[in-house]
């Protein structure tokens, strides 16, 4: 049994249920995310999911940026539409 991470310091857990379980509320939890049309957000995900995550995301038009993790866990930010950044015009003085 292990944690799902909902939002920062909110986690749950499904005592007796199966790891493909617990994989599946992961992905349900980030397509709903996703389909609610949130632009920006991060997710600690289980690294055994990272291949539907980026398959479900990919999907609905996000990019998956890889961040801090160990083993067994990764944080990932997920953005909506273009991953280009938005440059803009700086004037230097002298």
């Amino acid at each position: 049994m292990r944690h799902i991470h909902l939002d920062d310091g909110l986690r749950l857990r499904f005592p007796g249920r199966s790891e493909e379980f617990d994989q599946g509320v992961e992905i349900g939890m980030l397509a709903v995310l996703m389909d609610q049309g949130e632009r920006e957000f991060t997710r600690w995900i289980s690294r055994a999911n990272m291949d539907q995550v980026r398959a479900i995301a990919r999907q609905l038009d996000y990019h998956v940026v890889e961040g801090n993790g160990d083993d067994e866990w990764v944080s990932l930010s997920f953005r909506q539409g273009s991953a280009k950044p938005a440059l803009r015009l700086v004037h230097s003085i002298g």
